[in-house]
């Protein structure tokens, strides 16, 4: 694919990995990449056990606080959380936990059946930084995710 810089998953698919190329040193004393010191956000985060828990915050928030996300979700979060989880993961720069089990993650085709607009891109990512907060994830790496995961909430809107 053009423009992107993919790898090979063990069972032939592409996945995608960090291209640096284009990615300024962060302004903090000592870092190295936009998100902070480690390699990828997902150590820069603190691992497996830390999105883990941003995904259980953030869906905890959706749960006590957005009737308008709850109402896209199954009745039990449980496989969500988990997806999302997994998902997360391997975009941070861990494992490729959703590649490995799902391939592709194809994020426009698994929401169209929702309606997203403007307000539904925001309230997700209201949720999210409530979420970043609670789980006090460092200054870089929250604005870091916070465009990141913006420009992919931005993305998924299929309506006006």
């Amino acid at each position: 694919m053009r423009g992107t810089n993919l790898a090979m998953t063990r069972g032939g698919l592409p996945r995608p990995r960090w291209d640096n190329r284009d990615m300024r040193p962060s302004t903090s004393r000592g870092a190295t990449h936009p998100w902070g010191e480690q390699d990828t956000p997902y150590l820069e985060i603190g691992g497996d056990e830390e999105v883990r828990a941003l995904v259980d915050s953030f869906y905890d928030i959706i749960e006590d606080e957005s009737p308008q996300l709850r109402a896209m979700l199954p009745r039990k979060t449980t496989g969500s959380r988990q997806k999302l989880y997994e998902f997360l993961s391997g975009w941070m720069g861990g494992p490729q936990l959703y590649w490995e089990k799902h391939g592709h993650p194809r994020l426009r085709m698994r929401h169209f059946p929702f309606s997203i607009g403007d307000a539904e891109a925001e309230e997700w990512m209201r949720c999210m930084r409530k979420a970043m907060d609670e789980r006090s994830v460092p200054d870089d790496l929250r604005s870091f995710l916070d465009s990141k995961l913006s420009e992919s909430a931005l993305h998924l809107r299929n309506r006006v």
